[in-house]
């Protein structure tokens, strides 16, 4: 009994965690976004472009999908949860078309934060494009072994949320990537205390998505420095 006692103890602290978790990360991105997306009708005149607003309701679709996702499975819906999972692989695979042709249209019409390079900025996106669908299809892959795919799920939403953080109607956005990254590792450490808490040790998952999230940060910001990312940022937004 007091086996079966823990076992539904850590079940209902992974579900309240889960869950909280996707509630966090949607409260990012509506405050990151409402001044350029969610509420923009309110802060600007002109309407947006029709792929700004596709690209928008796709990742909002996303942030969406997993609060709906780890709730099912909290509700033992795990049938539902199932046949919503094939439809999460295609909407990441749009997301991932969807996101990397914005980022290009966006570093050639020279959209980039105050200071900043169009081209070369464009690596930080770019990357996301890269992090976020290695994350869902090692999820994917693993979707038999639900410690190792929630939590790999996990990983892929919040590798998306630096956009978010970056607009922030905070004077800490100013710190540029130093802030942006730090809410991603913030979460990603969220995670490995939860573990550390719970299980006792840090589950895999996190040590090897955990490790991609975190060292793809600086290495793009290196690569975006450098004369060869110019070079072949400047062939890829070339009319």
């Amino acid at each position: 009994m007091a086996v079966v006692s823990r076992v539904v103890s850590r079940r209902r602290n992974d579900h309240l965690f889960f869950g909280g978790m996707a509630l966090v990360i949607a409260a990012l991105v509506f405050a990151g976004f409402s001044r350029s997306f969610y509420l923009w009708p309110w802060f600007h005149g002109r309407p947006l472009t029709p792929f700004r607003i596709v690209h928008g309701v796709l990742f909002s679709a996303w942030i969406l999908l997993f609060f709906v996702q780890t709730s099912l499975v909290a509700a033992a819906r795990t049938d539902i949860h199932r046949r919503l999972g094939v439809a999460g692989a295609l909407l990441a695979a749009v997301m991932v078309l969807v996101g990397t042709g914005l980022a290009v249209a966006g570093a050639r019409q020279g959209h980039a934060p105050p200071g900043l390079d169009p081209h070369r900025f464009l690596a930080i996106p770019l990357f996301d494009m890269l992090v976020f669908p290695v994350l869902v299809g090692a999820a994917i892959y693993f979707r038999r072994r639900p410690e190792t795919h929630k939590r790999l799920m996990l990983l892929a939403t919040v590798s998306l949320v630096a956009a978010a953080a970056a607009r922030l109607p905070t004077a800490l956005a100013a710190a540029g990537p130093l802030f942006y990254f730090g809410v991603v590792d913030a979460l990603l450490l969220a995670g490995v205390a939860y573990d550390l808490i719970t299980r006792g040790k840090v589950h895999p998952a996190y040590l090897w998505g955990g490790l991609l999230v975190v060292v793809s940060q600086p290495l793009r910001l290196a690569l975006a420095g450098s004369h060869a990312w110019l070079v072949f940022a400047q062939m890829l937004t070339a009319r």
